[in-house]
């Protein structure tokens, strides 16, 4: 981790560096998926010690490992589909205490014949704005995940493994916990408690 301690930028590189640690921007370095470095935007953002973010997997931010897999899939497969080296979407994500909110993250890769070699990448909280909180199990994230995605109750079931019915009980549980009467305004709340 870089030297927090100091504000030299007596060389292009440790004022470079000193750029990036206080960059605005929640932005970290990461080698096959893990964080070899974060800057001080992300501990504000993530609610965590840059420290206890080195030598991580970054699927300590995501509210699942299926959208840590999904989504790092899908980057990967775009990135070397099209040789692009840059790779952008919006996806929920979770802070330290398992506060999970939506942001717009984009990433780069400097290896574009491996891109997850080592990639940069920048997160942006879409919406500041606080909504209320409602306490959802993980099990509750996992389904709402998937229906904010526009997915059914059987194409939610085969991914998390469970039965449709059980896909059914959670969204039930999940309308009375927002208050709502159907899967649209259910959608709806999900994405403004986020």
């Amino acid at each position: 981790m870089i030297d927090t301690s100091t504000t030299d930028t007596s060389t292009p590189q440790k004022a470079a560096m000193l750029g990036f640690l206080e960059s605005p921007v929640a932005q970290i370095v990461v080698r096959y998926r893990r964080i070899i470095e974060a800057n001080k935007a992300v501990e504000r953002l993530f609610g965590c010690p840059r420290e206890e973010l080195a030598n991580r997997s970054v699927q300590r931010l995501y509210p699942t490992t299926a959208d840590f897999n999904q989504i790092g899939e899908r980057c990967e497969m775009r990135m070397r589909a099209t040789g692009d080296s840059y790779y952008e979407d919006e996806r929920f994500m979770q802070t330290f205490d398992q506060k999970i909110f939506w942001v717009r993250a984009k990433g780069m890769t400097l290896t574009p014949e491996d891109p997850f070699a080592l990639m940069i990448w920048s997160f942006e909280k879409i919406s500041h704005k606080s909504y209320r909180s409602v306490d959802i199990s993980p099990r509750e994230r996992e389904v709402a995940h998937h229906l904010v995605n526009g997915s059914t109750s059987r194409e939610i079931g085969e991914a998390l493994g469970i039965s449709h019915r059980t896909v059914e009980v959670h969204r039930a549980r999940l309308m009375r916990k927002f208050n709502v009467k159907n899967t649209a305004a259910l959608v709806s709340e999900i994405v403004h408690a986020v």
